[in-house]
């Protein structure tokens, strides 16, 4: 089997490639496989309105399960009402408009080999010139991270569950295993996603005792119904980051895309935004030249090497979180960010600080010790003891 662009995984990262690819160029043939039987609905993609160009606003609002025009956050000090429109898809709806876009996806396709040329699959070869693996983070000796662990429950409640806009962070909730807060995403008003989530310096996740603690916070709000689906995820928070290495260990191969690249909000483990930056640059290549493995390889690697070096601060805020300060006061960092201008968070989360936000965002009452902020500055330790 031939194909145009072969992508390695079904998620969120190819799928937002394949909408634009085929946005861009119609006339090629776009092949994704992936190992599952079908789509997932235990995926649930959010951003705000503010992280998206407005093209990608528009293209994905026919799909977007959840869509608000603003959210709220929550912390023991004081809660805000925050004006950024937010959006949620999902795999379903996310997989049914790569197919409408004309797309292929091969599903119970696990990946045996994959190389820049091509992939093996149960006996069977798929040939292309341009080859993408976006099936998912792996560890790298490159990216040393934290975790956001979460698992989310979603219930259909008995009666209206009054939550009107996105809470996406409760932070009032009794602090453990690092930062935690309850993230909720209210579908209707009846049907409500809980989220325990935690910012913790181990990966384990002990999934029965965080939807225990989702269920324990529905009991608490007086929400009684039944859970209708589930979902779970552990996020790589990036403390340290040598993009340079790590694109000299992808010279060859195919493409890393998404998470498998790296590329990922470095605080909010938000991914999102990023993959849509990615798919315009796939896409934007497409128009002007062949697409090839070589040729998208050269310009995702130009694309990663800036956006890591625009991040370069971000991963500082998240060193002076997990290695500045007690787990069980991580939350406060939080909530002194929060009574920021809302022109500052916005531009925070869409990756796009000014050097006056991030001056506001350090000064000003100290956070933590000075002493152990300065001890935080350094990226490459943290890569040292990660090798």
């Amino acid at each position: 089997m031939k194909a145009d662009v072969l992508l390695a995984g079904a998620g969120l990262a190819n799928g937002l490639i394949a909408l634009a690819i085929r946005k861009a160029r119609p006339d090629l043939r776009v092949v994704l496989l992936d190992r599952a039987a079908d789509a997932s609905d235990g995926h649930t993609w959010s951003c705000h309105d503010t992280d998206l160009a407005p093209h990608w606003l528009d293209r994905l609002k026919p799909i977007r399960r959840g869509d608000w025009p603003d959210q709220e956050v929550r912390f023991p000090d004081h809660s805000r009402r925050l004006r950024a429109g937010y959006g949620s898809i999902d795999g379903r709806g996310l997989m049914g408009a790569v197919t409408e876009a004309g797309a292929e996806i091969r599903w119970n396709s696990r990946v045996q080999d994959l190389d820049a040329d091509g992939a093996m699959t149960a006996g069977s070869r798929v040939t292309a010139p341009c080859v993408m693996d976006g099936r998912g983070a792996q560890p790298s000796p490159h990216l040393a991270v934290g975790f956001q662990k979460f698992v989310g429950i979603e219930i259909e409640t008995d009666s209206p569950h009054g939550v009107r806009r996105p809470v996406i962070m409760d932070a009032t909730v009794p602090q453990q295993d690092g930062y935690r807060f309850i993230y909720l995403l209210p579908f209707t008003p009846t049907r409500i996603l809980i989220e325990d989530t935690r910012y913790s310096d181990g990966g384990d996740l002990d999934d029965d005792s965080l939807a225990a603690a989702s269920h324990g916070y529905a009991r608490v709000k007086g929400w009684t119904g039944v859970e209708v689906r589930r979902e779970r995820g552990i996020l790589p928070i990036a403390l340290a980051h040598d993009a340079e290495a790590f694109w000299a260990d992808h010279a060859t191969g195919a493409v890393p895309v998404g998470l498998r690249a790296g590329l990922f909000h470095p605080v909010t483990g938000y991914s999102l935004p990023y993959a849509a930056q990615v798919a315009d640059v796939v896409a934007g290549l497409a128009r002007r030249d062949r697409l090839t493995t070589d040729s998208l390889r050269m310009a995702l690697r130009d694309f990663a090497l800036a956006r890591a070096r625009q991040d370069r601060f971000l991963r500082l805020l998240n060193r002076m979180l997990f290695r500045g300060c007690p787990p069980d006061r991580r939350y406060t960092l939080l909530q002194r960010f929060y009574r920021m201008p809302e022109g500052v968070i916005e531009r925070f989360y869409a990756g796009r600080l000014t050097r006056a936000d991030r001056l506001r965002i350090v000064t000003g009452k100290p956070p933590i010790p000075l002493t152990r902020a300065f001890r935080c500055l350094p990226e490459r330790p943290l890569l040292q003891e990660n090798a």
